[in-house]
């Protein structure tokens, strides 16, 4: 395997995938493959969980079936691409059907798979997604000041003067969860229990201090304090 593949595969493994399909047996069987590729895969059977796993984790790559029983996949990717432009969704259908393909091809995917799915035309796909995630640039966060934070290798660097800013373990503990939940403010209380393992450590002062602590290194302005709510990262 040459360092490119080698590369590729590390990120995949990082990155986290959405996997959409009503037939139980057949999402075991492909949720169990994918977990071979990648640590977290998160399989539902309806669009209204996985509206539910968009609205409140970070998402990287979708896979979908396009028979969904009541609903239908490709419905679902066509409202999805009126706000999320970029990103890689991969269709599975256990039809060639005509009409299917020719609506697929207007909804910008990485591949549209038929059943049953061979590993290695899935692995295929999935690196050709991180390739598109990759010249999308969305796993590099840019804070202002010239500070970026790579969310698959953990680092925060100053491009400017092109050096890394070291984090302490709780600095990016608390970065990567406000990151992971962008999409929503995030209390006091959920940061405290998420942060901390010892309760006793969690106390008030202790967030604030590790906030102001963080703030100093991605910048004051990204990090918004919801006044009595709670804490948003602003990407």
């Amino acid at each position: 395997m040459n360092q490119n593949n080698l590369y590729f595969n590390n990120i995949l493994k990082n990155l986290n995938i959405l996997y959409i399909e009503d037939e139980e047996n057949i999402r075991v069987n492909i949720t169990k493959t994918l977990k071979i590729l990648v640590n977290d895969v998160y399989d539902v059977e309806t669009i209204t969980d996985a509206n539910n796993f968009l609205e409140n984790e970070r998402i990287d790559i979708i896979i979908s079936d396009i028979n969904l029983g009541n609903d239908n996949g490709l419905d679902f990717i066509t409202n999805l691409r009126t706000y999320d432009k970029t990103i890689p969704i991969i269709l599975l259908s256990a039809y060639t059907d005509t009409e299917y393909l020719l609506k697929a091809t207007k909804l910008k995917l990485v591949d549209y798979l038929t059943k049953p799915i061979d590993f290695k035309i899935l692995k295929n796909a999935l690196l050709s997604s991180v390739q598109e995630i990759l010249d999308n640039s969305k796993y590099i966060i840019n804070f202002p000041k010239n500070i970026t934070y790579n969310v698959l290798h953990k680092k925060l660097n100053n491009t400017l003067e092109n050096k890394e800013i070291t984090l302490t373990s709780k600095e990016l503990l608390l970065l990567d969860y406000l990151i992971k939940f962008n999409n929503r403010v995030i209390s006091h209380d959920e940061l405290k229990l998420n942060i901390w393992q010892d309760s006793f450590d969690a106390s008030d002062s202790a967030l604030k201090n590790l906030l102001n602590k963080l703030r100093k290194k991605i910048g004051k302005e990204s990090i918004l304090n919801i006044s009595g709510v709670g804490f948003r990262v602003k990407i």
